[in-house]
């Protein structure tokens, strides 16, 4: 089993920059292009210390954050890596990204933001998730990732329509994008048994959320849904992917949903212990939660 960090660190000096539409409107679009080539340069070159911090830790895998290059699909002040001054030199940091990860067995990924809905009946949202996703499409192939993970979206009164506009969309995908798809079940509109028939239809793996599952339940059980999830995987050659993370206020009359600090290792479950698997920790106190739980299972066995 290896484990996941996602986006940022608690501890490590290594911090993402970013920017707002309003602020590069009120410049000239050379001073645009200026500000965003070294944004994207300084996130580059800390996206290439993340891997290798991870890849010290023990940390076997990373989730690359979607605005790592802020603003890149933007109508307004949108742009491309050819507009930038220092744009080879990214391009340069992306390949070393990508060799590094390669070299060291370092699974990365992508989780775009809430926005990214290609299910939604909105036909301007459907667009703009469309032109979200042909961006991290490029990206994930630049740096070597395998993997961007979506949420199937609203239910928007019928769910079965909701997953039929999400396969006809799906299909008009670029193959870049389609190739590294995956659905998470979610805590709230999609269970793991309503998203299998369409992973199945489509081909597309399912990352198992158990903390997700455990909030919003259905008929199977996490022994069950786990290796429903991994069929999905291993049909494919690949290696499964899940999360994990503990609810803040526990189990109890609280809501489950937030994610806590820290793991729980008794959330960890048992079929997944000793599974050849990939596990994004989802917990705030980020590569420090990771360490911890590792230092807990070890002290387990």
């Amino acid at each position: 089993m290896r484990f996941g960090l996602c986006c940022i660190f608690k501890n490590e000096k290594i911090a993402f920059r970013t920017t707002t539409a309003k602020f590069l409107s009120s410049l000239s679009r050379a001073e645009q292009l200026n500000k965003l080539s070294d944004l994207c340069y300084d996130n580059s070159w800390n996206l290439l210390q993340a891997v290798e911090i991870v890849h010290r830790l023990g940390i076997g895998a990373f989730r690359i954050m979607s605005p790592l290059f802020p603003r890149i699909t933007h109508p307004e002040v949108g742009y491309r890596l050819d507009d930038l001054p220092k744009g080879e030199r990214i391009v340069e940091l992306l390949s070393a990204v990508r060799s590094f990860s390669h070299l060291h067995d370092i699974r990365l990924s992508f989780h775009p933001d809430q926005f990214v809905v290609i299910s939604s009946p909105d036909t301007r949202v459907v667009a703009n998730s469309i032109r979200e996703l042909e961006y991290q499409g490029w990206l994930a192939e630049a740096v070597g990732a395998g993997i961007i993970n979506l949420h199937a979206g609203g239910v928007y009164g019928d769910k079965l329509s909701a997953l039929q506009r999400f396969s006809q969309v799906f299909g008009d995908l670029p193959g870049n994008v389609r190739s590294r798809l995956t659905l998470e079940n979610d805590d709230v509109s999609y269970t793991v048994s309503d998203l299998l028939p369409l992973c199945d239809k489509l081909s597309i793996p399912l990352v198992y959320d158990v903390h997700h599952h455990r909030c919003n339940p259905d008929e199977l059980s996490v022994e069950e849904a786990t290796e429903l999830a991994a069929a999905t995987w291993h049909r494919q050659g690949r290696e499964q992917y899940c999360h994990l993370s503990s609810p803040k206020a526990g189990w109890g009359d609280g809501n489950p949903r937030p994610h806590a600090d820290y793991i729980n290792p008794d959330d960890l479950p048992d079929c997944w212990r000793g599974r050849v698997m990939t596990v994004d920790i989802e917990a705030k106190a980020k590569e420090l939660a990771i360490m911890r739980l590792m230092d807990d299972i070890c002290h387990e066995n």
